[in-house]
């Protein structure tokens, strides 16, 4: 670009840009033709303007209607390409408008809706020195000594998307009036005037009430936006004096907005109302859930849990989009081998397939899945969980309801008279669900559920510990499951990196495996928000259980020599299936350090 800047023409000086003058630049720059140019410039691209307002388009949006090449790359020249040109042009620094980054109610503080939308700008970034003001207008500038005068601090200009900026100005000015109008103008009180006293007045006349419509328009806002950013869950959580919203994104968490505390608790109840809990109780726990849409009109299911804390009552929405919740093997990050081993134990017509894991690793994801691939109008196939995570019709679903004596294990045996086929159990957490468990496995059932242990092999101790005498195990258990999820490279951004033998021998201990030729490391870009990693894959340590690892399961099983003969069976560790994904140049060394735990032999 450092070349194309001395090439570039004379800009249009304090003045709006034109159609004309954009074409007439790109023509100059050699990024178009001439004949291009009178193309556009004759051609009916549409309205001019868009919108129920009317707003008129930006004369870089009216070029990227026209799905124009460059002439010095051949690349497309969309909207961000040319805002790219744009920056160059004008000698300023583009910016990419990341939501997530955005400090909302303070830039809305920086000057009126009215003055943003007079003048095309949006504050994106406060400093103690300086406010950072994007436009896609880079050659006006009679707005800033008034802004300047407003702020007293510097004005550092960027260009920025003209949709973007169009559209963000919208949503922070519309949020922040709603989170303003909600909280009546009030602010957060002292620090020392929380929790049980102010949790408890909440239909006072002080405080918003759960269907104000401006608390209705921020819960709108917040479902959106997180199925826009790709959220697996929502996090909205008291602090001593606000609430803060968190959203988990590809397994990591990113902050999103502070309300205050008032109008949090609001928020938090109106959701319970949605979810039909119990709004009054904020005492004890709850679980309930949400069926809405997606911009794109796709149903998804979220799943609420409430949680007293120390300032207030704590709320996790966990988001489960039936594209996501479902998928093929493939999709889930199974490589060849693992589908052949998951499918000879899953194939079975009685016992039990066990799937281990923390929370969060995605163990419903594959137990869904599986189920999902076993469904045939011949099988009857029930599941007894805690809770639904998502409504299948494929399937017959119970949910655990501890408040009327339904435990998994009465569940199970309920179940047993039902004529199932496969009877997936949410979690076995005691030794009266094992035991149930057990029983239908040696019925005649294919049973399928989940226990808490790091690896594999370790599943077969738990459920010694839990009281399951060994004999029943090695009569029932077809086989375990560890797994984890990774966050995969983006493959708009990943590039070759030098191998680092130090990194590898860690991750590859004990089998001390020969390293790939070539590594890969994340960048950064706009598809993946400059994080370098899009989605997640899991890794998997699949344990069948055969005559020689059944024999060792006795009272004196020892699980370092169980573990030992599996690995030489041919069950990869988690370490070593991570590796063969970095390997594979789908994530990094570091990545499945992270997530899985250290190999043992």
């Amino acid at each position: 670009m450092a070349d194309q800047t001395l090439a570039m023409p004379a800009p249009p000086h304090h003045r709006t840009l034109t159609l004309r003058d954009v074409c007439t630049a790109l023509v100059e720059s050699e990024e178009i033709s001439q004949q291009d140019a009178e193309k556009v410039l004759t051609a009916n691209l549409g309205s001019a303007s868009e919108g129920a307002n009317k707003t008129p388009r930006h004369p870089l949006e009216l070029v990227a209607i026209a799905g124009l090449s460059s002439q010095i790359d051949g690349r497309t020249l969309d909207l961000e390409r040319l805002t790219h040109w744009l920056a160059t042009w004008g000698q300023q620094t583009y910016y990419h408008i990341d939501p997530l980054k955005i400090d909302t109610p303070a830039i809305a503080q920086v000057m009126s809706y009215a003055f943003a939308q007079r003048h095309g700008i949006l504050a994106v970034e406060i400093t103690n020195d300086e406010v950072v003001i994007a436009s896609s207008e880079p050659f006006k500038r009679e707005w800033e000594s008034n802004l300047r005068q407003a702020v007293r601090k510097d004005i550092r200009r960027v260009v920025a998307n003209p949709e973007a900026i169009r559209r963000y100005t919208v949503e922070f000015y519309q949020l922040a009036a709603s989170v303003s109008k909600a909280g009546g103008g009030k602010k957060a009180g002292p620090a020392g005037n929380q929790n049980l006293e102010q949790l408890l007045d909440l239909g006072s006349s002080d405080n918003p009430d759960a269907n104000d419509q401006h608390v209705v328009k921020i819960v709108d806002w917040l479902l959106q936006y997180a199925f826009e950013q790709r959220a697996s869950d929502i996090h909205i959580e008291p602090r001593r004096s606000v609430t803060q919203v968190r959203f988990r994104i590809d397994g990591v968490l990113h902050n999103v907005y502070e309300f205050p505390e008032h109008v949090g608790t609001a928020i938090t109840s109106r959701l319970k109302i949605l979810g039909r809990l119990n709004v009054a109780e904020k005492r004890r726990p709850q679980d309930g859930r949400i069926k809405t849409r997606k911009p794109d009109n796709r149903e998804v299911e979220l799943r609420l849990a409430t949680m007293p804390t120390a300032f207030g009552e704590k709320m996790v929405m966990r988001i489960f989009d039936p594209e996501v919740l479902l998928k093929s093997f493939e999709q889930l990050g199974f490589s060849k081998e693992d589908r052949s081993r998951w499918h000879s134990i899953t194939s079975r017509p009685h016992g039990i397939v066990l799937v281990t894991g923390p929370t969060g690793s995605g163990k419903t994801t594959t137990l869904y899945s599986t189920l999902k691939q076993l469904a045939s109008p011949e099988l009857n196939i029930c599941t007894i969980e805690d809770p639904i995570e998502m409504v299948e019709p494929a399937f017959n679903q119970m949910q655990v309801q501890t408040n009327i004596d339904l435990t998994f294990a009465r569940g199970v045996r309920a179940l047993l008279r039902q004529d199932p086929d496969i009877i997936m159990i949410g979690e076995i957490r005691d030794l009266e669900t094992a035991e149930m468990a057990v029983q239908a496995a040696l019925t005649g059932h294919l049973v399928l559920s989940t226990l808490h242990t790091n690896d594999a092999p370790s599943a077969i101790t738990r459920l010694m510990e839990l009281g399951i005498p060994p004999y029943l195990i090695r009569a029932t258990v077809l086989g375990v499951m560890a797994q984890r999820l990774t966050r995969n490279l983006c493959p708009h951004c990943k590039q070759p990196s030098e191998a680092d033998e130090q990194a590898w021998q860690t991750l590859t201990r004990p089998w001390k495996a020969p390293a790939p030729k070539q590594f890969f490391h994340p960048v950064g870009c706009l598809e993946c928000r400059n994080t370098g990693y899009m989605g997640r894959s899991g890794v998997y340590e699949i344990m069948t259980m055969s005559d020689n690892l059944t024999h060792q399961i006795t009272d004196r099983c020892e699980l370092e020599a169980l573990r030992r003969d599996a690995y030489k069976e041919g069950m990869k560790s988690l370490r070593l299936s991570g590796a063969q994904k970095v390997a594979a140049g789908q994530t990094t060394v570091e990545e499945i350090l992270r997530v899985t735990p250290e190999s043992q032999r």
